[in-house]
């Protein structure tokens, strides 16, 4: 025991007195609040941009239904020939000219109508458009069949869907993505803090094997000991890192958006999301699903998985350090580790988030590869808690089982050199 506490001393020191690691553990933070920031300057300038779009309407009947808006501003060629507004368009680079012929019919027209430009136009101004085109056209029709347009509009019934349980509580329409926050970024924090940390064992195995100290090192250490104490020093002095990256990031962000008045979210991303939320009832509904949602689980189970699924791909990560002698050799040894991962974000976000007790979201939950990174996606929904005890379990007993495994691939493989190894004898390694 005394041993395994000087390994883990010695690798936790070597870890954070690292120029590397003293380096991005204050740089990383920077770079990050530094995208952020950028990204939302430049939604603002791209925001700001004002396009100009002119139109030559034959039919006269948009004359004046094209009007100015915040971004986009609507010139009328229609007395000109369209040849002519081309070249006026051409002349004065401006965004397009959108071309409205005349027809017999307006199915014939909404078939026939053209936007001219040199570069692609911007969907979002093609579909205001299609918009304004489409209400026009409706209208007309309901004109030739004898409707009354205002006894239609008056007829329209809006739909307002409140969502309440069966007890009684009120919750807000926004519920399921605020579920698919929280588990989306605990599922994605630990699938990164594996593969960042985990690579960070298996090069200090590598660096230690190809510098030839690991044969005085194993002469008074068992392998086992040797494996487990990388590890857990790596882990202690990432975790540290994180910690220091989840502080100073969120004061920077705090001080970067105060001081330029820079808000971090992008404006536009989803504009449809943002008009749900505007109103203070649904404000505070959003509120009460942060309150309800299991936290006290969320974060218990969040230490548990991430303690147990990086204890799982780190002994993966030593043994297959264990087998190489360089890092280039063990990129044939990287796909059963990634794609599990891999797999697991992508079952989170596009099975788990449309239905999170589902068969795929339950069975993906319950394998240990894919288990640390899902049932965290799965919890903010609620799940019973026999089924993340039976995960947890499965969890433990896999990282005994991998452990094992890896420890006497580690103690074949740490004195092994000058010979990638295949499958089949790493198969046999597990055997001595």
């Amino acid at each position: 025991m005394s041993n395994l506490k000087l390994i883990i001393k010695r690798e936790f020191i070597a870890r954070v007195r690292n120029r590397t690691f003293v380096v991005m553990t204050f740089l990383s933070p920077l770079i990050m609040v530094g995208m952020i920031s950028l990204i939302a300057w430049l939604a603002t300038l791209n925001n700001d941009e004002i396009r100009k779009v002119a139109f030559y309407d034959e039919t006269g009947l948009f004359s004046t239904d094209f009007k100015d808006s915040g971004d986009v501003d609507y010139i009328d060629y229609s007395h000109l020939t369209l040849n002519d507004a081309k070249d006026s368009v051409v002349i004065k680079k401006l965004d397009g000219l959108l071309y409205v012929p005349k027809k017999n019919s307006n199915s014939e027209l909404a078939k026939s109508i053209q936007f001219y430009a040199d570069e692609a136009p911007s969907i979002s101004i093609l579909n205001r458009i299609e918009k304004i085109i489409a209400s026009k056209l409706t209208n007309q029709n309901f004109k030739e069949k004898g409707l009354d347009l205002d006894a239609i509009e008056n007829s329209k019934a809006k739909v307002n869907i409140l969502i309440e349980n069966f007890s009684g509580e009120k919750t807000s329409k926004m519920s399921s993505y605020v579920k698919m926050i929280f588990g989306g970024l605990a599922g994605y924090f630990l699938m990164m803090f594996i593969i960042i940390y985990g690579n960070m064992v298996m090069r200090s195995v590598i660096e230690e094997k190809s510098n030839r100290i690991i044969e005085i090192i194993i002469s008074s250490v068992k392998p086992l000991q040797l494996m487990m104490g990388k590890i857990l020093g790596t882990s202690f002095a990432g975790i540290l890192q994180f910690f220091i990256w989840v502080i100073l990031g969120g004061v920077l962000l705090a001080v970067v958006s105060s001081v330029f008045g820079i808000d971090p979210q992008p404006a536009g991303i989803d504009q449809s999301m943002a008009m749900q939320g505007d109103s203070q009832q649904e404000i505070q509904l959003i509120l009460q699903d942060i309150m309800k949602l299991p936290l006290g689980t969320l974060v218990l189970s969040f230490f548990i998985y991430f303690i147990g699924g990086y204890f799982l791909y780190s002994s993966i990560y030593a043994a297959i350090g264990a087998a190489v002698d360089s890092e280039t050799d063990s990129q044939q040894f990287m796909l059963p580790i990634i794609l599990p991962l891999m797999l697991g974000i992508y079952v989170g976000f596009f099975s788990v988030i449309e239905n999170p007790h589902g068969t795929v979201s339950t069975v993906f939950s319950m394998i240990p590869l894919t288990s640390p990174i899902v049932m965290l996606m799965r919890i903010p929904f609620g799940v019973p808690w026999w089924e993340v005890l039976i995960s947890m379990l499965l969890l433990i007993g896999s990282i005994i089982f991998i452990t094992w495994m890896a420890g006497k691939i580690y103690r074949v493989g740490i004195l092994m050199y000058g010979k990638k190894p295949s499958y089949k004898e790493l198969f046999k390694w597990m055997k001595y």
